[in-house]
Order: C-alpha cells, then sequence, then structure tokens
C-alpha cells in the first residue's frame, strides 16, 4: 500500500486522551508494518496560547497567521519545538521510532514566500524524498512540523494542510485530514461519504457548507487536485474508527478531484 500522511489539526494538542489514542491505534497497526506512515502537523491553538500569555496580537488574513519578523521566532519554537517535541514523546511512548523534522531538513521542500503581507508565510513544493523514504524504509516514524526556510535562509511558517500536500505529493501518498469533526454534514446533518470538486462548490453556493468547513474543504480540494486522489477529512478522536481508516476505509468524508 502507498504511504500515509496524517495531517493533524490542534484537537489533539487540546486533548493528551485523543493523543494518546492516535499513537495506541497507531503502534497496533504498526506492529505488522503493513504500512509506511507520516505525520504533518501545526500547532495553532499552541502558538495562540503563548502569544497570548506573552500579551502579542494574532493576526490572521483569509484564514492564515500573519508572521511578522518579530513574531517568526516565537512561532517556530511553539512549532517544531514544543508542538513537534511533544508528538515525538507521545510517539516514543508507544514505542513508534519517531523522528521529529521540519518542512526545512534534508531539502524535503522549496518554500517561496506567500504574500508579503503576511511576512513570513510560505507556500511549499516537493523538492527530495531522500530522506524520508530511506527513513520509511526502515520503519522509522516521521513527523514533521509545518516550519520551512526560504532560498535566503529565513525561517517561515507554512499553512499545515498544504505542508501536508507538499509531503503526500513528494512520496506519492494518501493523505488523511484529522480534525475534530466527523466529515462533512449535508441539509439534514447527515454525513457526506464522498465528495466531488463540483459538487463542493454547489453545496458552498447553497450554503449547506458554511465558516471553517469552507477553509477545510478548499484544503482538501487542493490536494485532492495536486495528489490527484481523494483525500479523506475525518475525525481523530476516535480510536476504534482510526483502525479502519488505516486499512483504506471511509469513515469521515472523501473529497476526490
Amino acid at each position: 500500500m502507498k504511504p500515509l500522511v496524517i495531517k493533524l489539526g490542534g484537537v489533539l494538542f487540546d486533548s493528551l486522551t485523543a493523543m494518546e489514542n492516535l499513537f495506541s491505534v497507531l503502534a497496533n497497526y504498526q506492529q505488522n508494518f503493513e504500512r509506511p506512515l507520516l505525520i504533518v502537523h501545526g500547532g495553532g491553538c499552541l502558538v495562540d496560547d503563548l502569544m497570548t500569555r506573552l500579551h502579542l496580537p494574532v493576526r490572521k488574513k483569509n484564514g492564515l497567521r500573519v508572521t511578522p519578523s518579530d513574531q517568526i521566532d516565537i512561532i517556530v519554537a511553539v512549532l517544531a519545538g514544543i508542538a513537534n517535541k511533544k508528538l515525538v514523546a507521545q510517539a516514543a511512548k508507544f514505542k513508534l521510532n519517531p523522528v521529529g523534522l521540519s518542512l526545512c531538513d534534508a531539502n524535503l521542500t522549496k518554500a517561496t514566500q506567500f504574500d508579503p503581507e503576511l511576512g513570513h508565510v510560505a507556500m511549499v513544493v516537493p523538492k527530495n524524498p531522500n530522506l524520508l523514504n530511506n527513513l520509511l524504509a526502515e520503519a522509522f516514524l516521521p513527523i514533521i512540523s509545518s516550519i520551512a526556510v526560504d532560498d535566503n535562509g529565513a525561517l517561515m511558517n507554512v499553512n499545515a494542510d498544504q505542508a501536508a500536500t507538499a509531503i503526500a505529493a513528494l512520496i506519492d501518498a494518501d493523505l488523511v485530514m484529522l480534525s475534530d469533526v466527523d466529515g462533512v454534514l449535508d441539509g439534514d446533518h447527515q454525513l457526506i461519504p464522498e465528495l466531488n470538486l463540483t459538487q463542493i462548490e454547489q453545496f458552498i453556493q447553497d450554503n449547506v457548507i458554511t465558516d471553517g468547513m469552507i477553509v477545510k474543504l478548499n484544503a482538501a480540494s487542493d490536494a485532492a487536485r495536486i495528489l490527484n486522489h481523494g483525500v479523506d477529512i475525518a475525525n481523530g478522536k476516535y480510536p476504534e474508527k482510526l483502525t479502519a481508516l488505516l486499512a483504506g476505509e471511509i469513515i469521515g468524508t472523501r473529497i476526490n478531484p
């Protein structure tokens, strides 16, 4: 089977139980090494908490964090430091052979500034898969933070969904985006197992899909288009469902290109 990239949302950092459940499932699954796994994460909730404690402003533009020069060090410290090592620690607890990385390590990706008004925010594209291929072949679990470096050596903050898409494209992997929602609901609040890009546009026009789910779906739609195969949105809180997800079943909503 193809490798599977798991993008983790903030829900895992809000709940130690949810994080332990996830790594317990991954440990059970990996006993037979059925499929190479990678994790890509952000950690916006942890960044917001620290910024609040430091009495620093939190500004966003079109859902992306404005990252001025005087804040990038803080964001790097949280994402590549605190968030990454929390995940590495839990993965190590379950003997998953974790390796903590960032997008800039071993030329995994190439980063370019996304919008000058956002400051140190970048888009990334796949570059060199050698390190990940070697780690996966030896049954390590790469845990990759969404921090990159541009060609001038500047540290850059990357949207975690976009980072996960680039990593999945880099190694031709499947992608699942875990969050705190079960998936996409229709007008009767019933879970929709699969959606294509045309259906998504229609649901948005009809106000069936609104607010934060639009952001999630736009990210998943972009990923499905880039990877040219389905991308899953699923809830990361329920370990009994995660096992089925790892085996390729749809437990949330699959976004097809």
